[in-house]
């Protein structure tokens, strides 16, 4: 299959799909294009709710393309690699519809970022998740406001320290990043339908509110995020990480 990045609108329900054959693992343009298709979705009158979710059977999101990470030749592109996630994250933030994440299967780095800064989020028992970004010499400094906001600072560290560790579904569930857990993607994606069908009747000035509320506290996130993705634009250049994608990666 090739990438994607796709929005279908049916009945108030906005589902906005992603696809990287890599595991998800999302390049530069497809960030953008995400970010813009939520945005869109956020704007029209017609959309009561919104459900991001992957393609594919297994991973979730990868985080971001390590071909791109592997290219990053100075400050002003490390920056700009890590505002891919930045700005996804800012835009499911300021949306005014709620937005559901269906998590199919294992997430890592900024796809814990996305299932972090959804409003509600539903996944399979196997939807593990792992940060291992210090592991490379950097650390998930632009996703984690999203992810210490939904599981708090202690998680989000365990996630972080064991950087080479998944940590199962039920971890996630028992932290609150899963509202629920399913056995099946077909029971999970009945759970998902179900909840948005519901959503889709309700008052959209009362949930446009309630998203309002819900976020309030994080209207310096655009600063904030972009401050965190030259941080990380510039740890990538460091020897360490140098050194420890040669080592990951020896092509």
């Amino acid at each position: 299959m090739e990438p994607f990045v796709k929005t279908q609108i049916d009945n108030g329900i906005a589902t906005i799909a992603f696809f990287h054959p890599q595991g998800n693992a999302m390049p530069g343009i497809q960030l953008a294009r995400l970010a813009a298709d939520i945005t869109s979705a956020g704007a029209d009158a017609d959309v009561k709710v919104i459900i991001l979710k992957s393609g594919g059977d297994r991973a979730f999101c990868a985080g971001a393309s390590f071909d791109e990470l592997l290219s990053i030749a100075n400050e002003e592109d490390g920056k700009a690699f890590f505002l891919g996630f930045a700005n996804v994250i800012n835009a499911m933030r300021k949306v005014p519809k709620l937005i559901m994440a269906r998590i199919q299967g294992k997430a890592v780095g900024g796809g814990v970022g996305l299932a972090c800064a959804a409003d509600y989020t539903l996944a399979t028992t196997a939807a593990a998740i792992k940060l291992s970004e210090l592991t490379i010499g950097i650390g998930p400094f632009v996703i984690s406001p999203a992810v210490e906001r939904k599981i708090g600072t202690s998680a989000f560290m365990h996630l972080t320290m064991n950087a080479t560790e998944f940590y199962d579904a039920q971890w996630a569930k028992d932290k609150n990043l899963y509202a629920d857990t399913f056995e099946t993607v077909e029971a999970l994606d009945d759970a998902v339908a179900t909840l948005a069908q519901k959503l889709a009747t309700y008052n959209p000035e009362a949930m446009k509110l309630l998203k309002q509320a819900a976020w309030a506290g994080t209207e310096h996130w655009d600063t904030l995020l972009t401050e965190r993705a030259q941080m990380s634009g510039s740890l990538v250049l460091s020897d360490f990480t140098k050194n420890a994608l040669h080592n990951f990666n020896p092509k």
